[in-house]
């Protein structure tokens, strides 16, 4: 089969997808998408920093004082005092003894499995995990064992029947980047501890959300010191761009030394560490972006589903509006853009067959006004469209 047909078997499908050209605008929640201003509710840009002035200066200031590239990797010519500096902040802010820097979450994530783990291993993932770990299995060379989505009888079963392996590695999503869920870390660690398994959570879309200082799960849920294994992104609340692995001194030092990912990647450029150790100062400190990203998230949701539509999350600024096929979600999407709400469709194999879906999410500096826009066209569009 040549690519041609390989692509128009994915159009039949409803499956094929085309980049958007996409500019953030100064005008917070909105951006131009090929060339048309429209509100933006697919950001990650949670709490609205990516455009925030204070990061964007002390962006420019590294630039100018440091240059534009790092140069190479962090253990030849790359590291620099803002890396070193970003890493003791991000070890406070999560309450660790030791954090390291990764360019993005996927090789953050690729590092810590292939690295933590080998063949003598098994790994236990949430079915629901996101690929960066699925792919981290599977490179990892141990045998991975998936757990239902969120099931505590069904991982500690997992546990029972995994019982011969060196070391047995628990690694969920803090929050579920598709459905907007939390995983139930409070239960997971108690069997890690009963079953003498090490956990890790990937919190890249808990940082800056979660927690009474943005700290994520782990806070969220008064779990300090009991998750060895702490990753997260500067991409998305945070509103820069690379990751961290957050815990202890040795567990950081042993990644600094055998994390591939980690040894032959040049290192992430100074603007974009400026811009991060920013972002860390500030969201701790201004709380209130979080209260009003919740106030806006829970209200959203309660009137979408007041509409009668299938609505996954709630807790967290994703809102997934399942639709099931992917033709139905494309048309959901077409009719949001219509209307000036920026929304893509997301389909397999991004989301398990049959639940296609709607991903909003919702910024802090999202407005009232926006917000009841979105209300207004959901509720327009509530009886021609086919509900999940």
């Amino acid at each position: 089969m040549t690519w041609d047909q390989e692509l128009q078997h994915l159009k039949e499908k409803g499956l094929y997808r085309q980049l958007n050209s996409v500019e953030m605008m100064e005008d917070q929640g909105y951006a131009m998408v090929n060339g048309q201003k429209m509100l933006m509710f697919s950001s990650n840009n949670y709490l609205g920093l990516a455009r925030d002035k204070r990061l964007i200066q002390a962006s420019i200031e590294a630039v100018q004082r440091l240059g534009a590239g790092s140069t190479g990797s962090r253990l030849t010519t790359g590291n620099s005092l803002l890396h070193e500096e970003l890493e003791k902040k991000l070890a406070k802010f999560k309450q660790t003894e030791a954090a390291v820097v990764f360019n993005t979450g996927y090789m953050a994530n690729i590092a810590a499995l292939t690295t933590l783990a080998g063949k003598d291993d098994v790994i236990l993932s949430d079915e629901m995990n996101h690929a960066s770990i699925i792919d981290g299995c599977r490179l990892s060379r141990a045998q991975t064992t998936i757990y239902r989505h969120a099931d505590l009888r069904d991982l500690e079963l997992k546990l029972q029947q995994t019982a011969r392996y060196q070391k047995r590695l628990i690694v969920t999503d803090g929050v579920f980047s598709m459905d907007g869920d939390i995983a139930p870390l409070p239960g997971i660690v108690e069997l890690a501890e009963r079953y003498n398994a090490v956990v890790m959570v990937d919190d890249a879309h808990a940082t800056g959300v979660l927690g009474k200082n943005g700290r994520g799960t782990v806070e969220h849920f008064g779990l300090k010191g009991r998750v060895e294994i702490q990753m997260g992104t500067l991409s998305k609340a945070v509103g820069a761009e690379g990751a961290y692995i957050a815990g202890s001194r040795s567990l950081i030092d042993y990644l600094v030394n055998q994390a591939r990912p980690f040894i032959f990647s040049t290192s992430l450029p100074p603007g974009v560490m400026a811009s991060a150790l920013t972002a860390i100062e500030i969201i701790p400190a201004e709380r209130e972006r979080r209260f009003r990203l919740s106030g806006l998230s829970q209200r959203l949701y309660k009137e979408l589903t007041s509409l009668g539509y299938t609505v996954w999350g709630g807790e967290t600024p994703i809102l997934a509006i399942i639709c099931g096929e992917p033709k139905e979600a494309l048309m959901l999407a077409d009719a949001l853009r219509e209307n000036g709400i920026f929304a893509p469709a997301i389909r397999p194999p991004t989301v398990p067959d049959r639940t296609s879906r709607i991903r909003l999410t919702v910024m802090a500096t999202h407005q009232d006004d926006q917000i009841h826009h979105v209300i207004d066209v959901f509720k327009k569009m509530a009886p021609a469209l086919k509900r999940g």
